[in-house]
């Protein structure tokens, strides 16, 4: 079980792990200045792809369920980002965004009746002071309306992710991620048409191979590891593993630009792996005592042995 449960939360940390690489990515082999389309190209394919092989459709009411995870994982959350990245000083938007676990641990303990401990609330400030740490830099007044969207980001994604878990016990995680990418890519196409033209050159073979990269890896690949991990652990599991993103990214960009790093950012990375570590070795400890209690033979007061244990 312990094996088991560690190889899923491996196999979950990839994605932020590969979204670490995103920042390199659109800032070197990208099309700059045409965010929406990169989200929407990014989005779409990705979500065809996996439809392509996970074959299956949305029955029913999954319709419109997939319509509400896309808009709220996928489409507003990368349009709130996009938003909130234009308008805020660089690394405020990733601090902001650093409350996503606590966000997605709250609406858990209501929506998933996951419990809410005080290690986990612990956790999730400590991550949110690591991410600052990491990311943030001396500069000028915070806009309003850029803060607005980094919290309502935050908030859109939190909520996509337990709702994501809340509603697809019946589907496998692929077909579910394969239905959100698509809903959520078609809803930036749209907002591609409406408020952003499109670029005014043809994209080059370096555009082509990081959108290729950025679709199938950063995308694809990603969310579908990602979304797996939701459906197997507690939704606040892979919310924490989230906060690994911005520490691959400041690694990258040493190991690209040669830039040292200071010892603030070395306390917040250290922050980061505390933060996730508390509440990975907490599900970790939990895990074998389920199966402790779901092993007691009939007859025997269940309550009780869990109660012993736990």
């Amino acid at each position: 079980m312990l094996s088991k449960t560690m190889s899923v939360v491996a196999m979950t940390a990839v994605a932020p792990i590969l979204w670490g690489t995103t920042y390199l990515t659109a800032t070197t082999l990208l099309i700059v200045g045409h965010p929406l389309l990169t989200a929407a190209v990014r989005a779409l394919p990705a979500g065809i792809l996996l439809l392509l092989i996970g074959r299956r459709l949305p029955r029913g009411s999954w319709w419109w369920k997939s319509a509400v995870l896309g808009a709220l994982n996928i489409g507003g959350f990368f349009a709130f980002l996009f938003i909130a990245a234009d308008r805020l000083p660089g690394g405020v938007a990733a601090v902001v965004g650093g409350i996503q676990p606590l966000l997605v641990a709250v609406l858990a303990s209501r929506v998933l009746a996951e419990k809410l401990t005080g290690r986990v609330v612990a956790a999730g400030a400590a991550g949110v002071i690591g991410v600052a740490l990491i990311v943030l830099r001396a500069s000028g007044g915070l806009d309003a309306i850029g803060v607005a969207a980094a919290l309502l980001g935050a908030v859109s994604m939190a909520t996509g992710v337990v709702l994501t878990k809340a509603w697809s016990h019946d589907h496998p995680p692929l077909v579910v991620t394969a239905w959100q990418l698509v809903a959520g890519g078609l809803i930036l196409a749209a907002l591609v048409a409406v408020f952003e033209p499109l670029p005014e050159q043809p994209p080059t073979l370096t555009n082509i191979a990081g959108y290729a990269y950025l679709t199938l890896i950063g995308t694809a690949l990603a969310y579908a590891v990602w979304f797996r991990g939701v459906a197997a652990l507690p939704a606040r599991v892979p919310a924490f593993l989230g906060l690994l993103s911005p520490v691959v990214a400041l690694a990258i960009g040493g190991l690209v630009a040669g830039e040292t790093l200071t010892l603030t950012q070395v306390c917040g990375v250290a922050l980061v792996f505390a933060s996730v570590a508390a509440v990975v070795e907490g599900e970790v400890r939990r895990r074998p005592r389920r199966s402790v209690v779901s092993a007691v033979p009939a007859g025997i007061d269940r309550g009780r042995v869990g109660n012993r244990d736990v």
